[in-house]
């Protein structure tokens, strides 16, 4: 069987796909070019198809979201001087769409489309389910803050070597006696030399 010479690669019908609303869609300028029709075209046939494009096949850009696409979508600049607001179309209206231009190149432009949707959603899902684990990690980590912190503190406590005592300022009193009174004639040394003292001169050896 003879391959047609309109394939195009799903990776371009990837880079067409917006999240808009929550939701996956794609253009009406989009569509219509993957479609082999004009945009004008496209849209008209969605006007005498009305019934079969509801809400949650296809909806209009606000204003103020079609100046976010224009500005985020460089293939997408020339809508800018398009007086019109752009059509949204999901992944059903997508499908739809091809199936009211009826022409043999929307039709098989259409089975890429879905099948980019479905890899995206594929990928969405992959990485939900990376942060999901990625939040029970976190909180596993909170909830064993306090832990987490005792133990790297004491870490560090190890790996830091142990400070030598300084040297005490004024004078450092001598044991008393078994009678408990200071020796007389001793005076004390500054530091921290514990039991030394020193006789003043003239006293006893």
């Amino acid at each position: 069987m003879k391959k047609s010479s309109s394939v195009i690669p799903i990776e371009r019908v990837e880079r067409t796909i917006l999240l808009l609303r929550g939701q996956k869609v794609i253009l009406d300028a989009d569509l219509g070019k993957l479609y082999g029709v004009t945009t004008k075209r496209l849209n008209e046939q969605i006007r005498r198809n009305q019934a079969r494009f509801p809400d949650d096949f296809v909806f209009r850009l606000t204003p103020e979201e079609k100046s976010e696409v224009v500005a985020n979508c460089d293939h997408l600049s020339k809508l800018k001087f398009s007086p019109a607001l752009p059509l949204a179309f999901t992944e059903h209206g997508a499908i739809m769409a091809a199936s009211v231009l009826n022409s043999p190149r929307a039709i098989e432009t259409s089975i890429l489309v879905v099948r980019s949707f479905i890899r995206l959603r594929e990928i969405l899902i992959t990485h939900k389910e990376l942060a999901r684990k990625f939040d029970e990690l976190e909180r596993r980590i909170e909830a064993h803050d306090e832990q987490i912190v005792a133990i790297f503190e004491a870490i560090r406590q190890l790996m830091t070597p142990p400070e030598t005592e300084r040297k005490k300022i004024g004078f450092e009193s001598l044991p008393r006696t078994g009678s408990g009174v200071k020796e007389p004639g001793a005076t004390y040394r500054k530091g921290k030399s514990k039991g030394v003292r020193k006789h003043a001169h003239g006293g006893n050896a």
